[in-house]
């Protein structure tokens, strides 16, 4: 069976293969696409509506347990280019 992660955007159950794992590194919030980056985690639908409903929400402060502010620039136009081409 499958492990199953909460994406921290949607808040929906989703099997881990579907779901995308971000750590914090330096002060940044970077895609581990091989699940293998040492720190703690958080999941994610790699999708632009889940990302945005976890920027609204402040999530990936919380989840990650970051207590300063972090960049999350260069992940949006990571993903959005991911997705788009």
């Amino acid at each position: 069976m499958e492990p199953v992660r909460t994406c921290i955007g949607c808040r929906s159950r989703a099997p881990r293969s579907s779901l995308l794992r971000v750590v914090a590194h330096d002060s940044a919030v970077v895609a581990d696409e091989s699940a293998t980056m040492p720190g703690r985690g958080a999941w994610l639908h790699p999708s632009i509506e889940c990302m945005n409903k976890a920027l609204q929400r402040k999530a990936f402060g919380r989840a990650l347990r970051v207590s300063g502010a972090l960049d999350t620039v260069e992940f949006a136009r990571r993903l959005e280019n991911r997705l788009n081409g």
